[in-house]
């Protein structure tokens, strides 16, 4: 095993990598950019190091100065969390030629995962469902003589996207060639990689995800699914595990499609295979994320494994301790994103504790939020023996977290879960469209 880590991030996910690290014996090393000198990850590793100015461009996308602060600082392996540098393939291999451990996949993994095209074909060749699309299209006239073809309306995805970039709703001729284009200039700006394809637009859907631990020896187990369906503008707000629209049955089909995904590129570590699924029950391939996930934790509270931990045994060659047998979900869990609507000070700061709540969160009172970085706060995290009481206790924890001195999401994450679509289970990607249109 490791005797020192370093995490080359910040925010909440610092934080939780920092704790992991702790209980396993390991020393932490936090790097920071000048902007994130008062951030609490800094205090509580062993040691921390800056890698530059604010701008992630200059710290914690700079590979560089965070290898160099991993070599000076003697560190054996490096835990990139989720963001920055987490599905960078590149980071990962020269991790790699210098003798230093990458928590996660191969760069050579992560580059055929991250390539969007690519992974979908290897799917349909593995016998997994995949959505009815298209390979790589040339320009917008092809876009647009592929979407006569599939019908309207269609998806338009860049190859290398993630994060909602590069994605486009196309619902008549009229609009596809300026989204094409506004969708591959965007996906250029976001990934270096201005490619699109098109899949058929599955409406309405729910968003399942499937999470994955892979070991070195290809032992492969899901640690049940995530339902992460209320999203605005394609970033996800709640996820909740088991999801209430997926029977035993149909839950035993997503596992063995996801463990023959995971199997047919051997992938190795922590990772998630993401579906749609329509109002039939049918459900499709959608991508691979080969990173830790922003809702891991429900995942950890139904199944009662630590995905961190396990993430970082992995990287250092250790095996399993469980089959697919071992796995069993209980209870229920649900994820709260908190995000920040502006900057500020933190001048108030009340938490909400109790059995099963949890707050995962980098604020401090007084600590003043930079404007440089991602909007979420903290994600509040609850869990219970039925979904229904997980429902009220995360009610109750909403209402009682108080973040003071910037504005924030908390009252419209308590209207979400009020809501009795939500509290039906019977909801999907379009429920913040239809709440607020």
């Amino acid at each position: 095993m490791f005797t020192k880590l370093l995490v080359a991030n910040r925010g909440e996910i610092a934080v939780r990598i920092i704790r992991a690290c702790k209980e396993m014996g390991i020393r932490t090393v936090a790097v920071y950019s000048k902007a994130d000198a008062e951030s609490i990850h800094v205090a509580l590793a062993d040691e921390a190091i800056c890698i530059g100015e604010a701008a992630a461009k200059d710290s914690y996308l700079n590979q560089e100065r965070i290898l160099s602060a991993a070599i000076a600082s003697k560190a054996q392996a490096i835990h990139p969390g989720y963001g920055f540098l987490a599905e960078n393939a590149a980071f990962a291999k020269l991790c790699r030629k210098h003798g230093i451990a990458f928590v996660g996949p191969s760069g050579e993994l992560i580059e055929r995962m991250g390539d969007k095209d690519a992974a979908r074909r290897l799917m349909q060749q593995s016998g997994v469902p995949t959505i009815p699309g298209t390979e790589i299209l040339e320009n917008a006239e092809a876009a647009k003589a592929a979407a006569e073809k599939i019908g309207y309306p269609v998806m338009l995805k860049a190859s290398a996207g993630g994060g909602g970039k590069g994605i486009r709703l196309v619902r008549t001729p009229e609009e596809i060639e300026q989204a094409f284009n506004t969708a591959s200039s965007e996906a250029l700006r976001a990934f270096g990689d201005g490619r699109m394809y098109m899949e058929k637009y599955i409406y309405p859907a729910k968003h399942i995800e499937v999470q994955l631990l892979c070991d070195e020896q290809g032992h492969v187990v899901c640690l049940g699914e995530r339902e992460c369906s209320i999203q605005r503008n394609n970033q996800k707000l709640i996820e909740e595990s088991p999801s209430p629209g997926v029977s035993k049955e149909k839950r035993r089909e997503l596992f063995d499609a996801a463990t023959k995904a995971a199997k047919a590129v051997g992938y190795v570590n922590a990772g998630t295979v993401e579906f749609l699924m329509d109002k039939d029950k049918n459900f499709y391939f959608m991508e691979m994320n080969t990173r830790l996930q922003v809702e891991h934790p429900v995942s950890e509270l139904v199944t009662g494994k630590d995905i961190v931990k396990w993430q970082i045994r992995i990287a250092a060659g250790v095996e399993l301790d469980c089959t697919q047998s071992d796995i069993k979900v209980r209870g229920a869990a649900i994820e709260c994103r908190i995000n920040a609507g502006g900057v500020g000070k933190v001048n108030f700061l009340h938490i909400p504790s109790g059995p099963w709540v949890r707050f995962d969160t980098f604020l401090y009172q007084g600590y003043e939020v930079p404007p440089f970085y991602d909007s979420m706060l903290g994600k509040m995290i609850v869990f219970s023996s039925t979904r229904e009481e997980a429902i009220r206790k995360m009610q109750s924890a909403l209402c009682e977290l108080v973040i003071g001195g910037l504005p924030n999401n908390i009252e419209n994450q308590i209207d979400i879960i009020r809501d009795p679509v939500f509290h039906s289970g019977d909801y999907y990607t379009d429920f913040i469209k239809n709440r607020e249109g």
